[in-house]
């Protein structure tokens, strides 16, 4: 099969937690981010932060990582060949003037939300002074408890690669694809991608409490088409359900659909077999299979 994109869907349960914690509302400590119909949310931001992290530990582990990293949040460079978040995550450097100086991102993500509106909590915090009797009082927002519905989708078409587009007098004329690295190394960061989003943890200012966003249900989606259409899976009737996975088989996609409360299929089985199955798979490469690997400073010089 030539994958063009990888979708991953889940549940996952959290309890008494701030996963994303916005403004200081009211006086509040820490106000939790909820939508107008009271459902909590983790922002699109910290899904990505959540992400990466996870990646960073699993490349950290990886025998075959090489000189391969990933770059601090707040310094992104534009070295695809070495840096993961760099190519995975995208870069906008504007003082670039250029091309050069910007990547869309093949990873992109979806905000949590809960599937239903979450019972909100608060925690009143004290603090004592030493110096005068005007003592410090707010409380701190937790949500009791929610089965938040997560989304994540690898566009493969341009994982390690870079499109230019070729002018003629200010008119388009065509366009062509660059390889930056390795097709092993384009399957090892889709490996590493697909594990990351087992392992879901790194939520603002839950370090102490332990807060998992590792999942409950799991639909891993290896994708012949753009699509991200499975994504509803988790939130639709059955009717939609059954009709999004049947689409999936028309245009000869393979999913692994996991459950860790029913089924004969665990949670952990489907990322085995997802992972067994883009080994012995292949990644869309719009350059061909043997094209010339060009690191990203020779293909854009400065």
């Amino acid at each position: 099969m030539n994958i063009k994109g990888i979708l991953i869907t889940m549940l996952a349960p959290m309890e008494n937690h701030i996963a994303n914690g916005g403004e200081k509302l009211l006086g509040n400590a820490s106000s939790i981010k909820r939508r107008p119909d009271g459902k909590v949310y983790i922002s699109g931001q910290m899904q990505r932060h959540v992400l990466f992290s996870a990646i960073d530990r699993l490349n950290q582990d990886d025998t075959k990582k090489e000189k391969t990293y990933v770059s601090n949040g707040d310094g992104i460079g534009n070295a695809i060949e070495v840096d993961l978040r760099a190519d995975l995550g995208g870069f906008m450097h504007p003082n670039k003037g250029d091309y050069s100086g910007r990547r869309i991102a093949p990873l992109s993500v979806t905000p949590a939300i809960a599937l239903e509106p979450s019972e909100i909590g608060r925690d009143l915090m004290l603090r004592l002074s030493t110096l005068d009797r005007n003592n410090a009082v707010a409380t701190r927002e937790f949500s009791q408890g929610d089965i938040m519905h997560m989304n994540f989708f690898l566009d493969v078409t341009t994982l390690g690669i870079s499109k230019i587009f070729h002018y003629n007098e200010n008119f388009s004329i065509g366009s062509s694809y660059i390889q930056h690295i390795t097709n092993e190394e384009r399957k090892r960061r889709a490996r590493l991608y697909i594990e990351a989003t087992k392992m879901m943890n790194d939520y603002a200012n839950q370090a102490r409490n332990a807060i998992s966003g590792e999942p409950q249900q799991v639909l891993i989606v290896f994708d012949t088409k753009m699509s991200r259409k499975s994504s509803r899976y988790f939130v639709a009737g059955e009717i939609e359900k059954a009709n999004l996975l049947k689409e999936l088989k028309e245009r000869e996609s393979v999913y692994f659909l996991g459950d860790d409360t029913q089924g004969d299929k665990s949670v952990a089985q489907a990322y085995k077999e997802a992972i067994d199955f883009l080994h012995n798979n292949y990644l869309y490469n719009p350059c061909g299979e043997n094209a010339e690997i060009i690191t990203f400073a020779d293909a854009f010089p400065e």
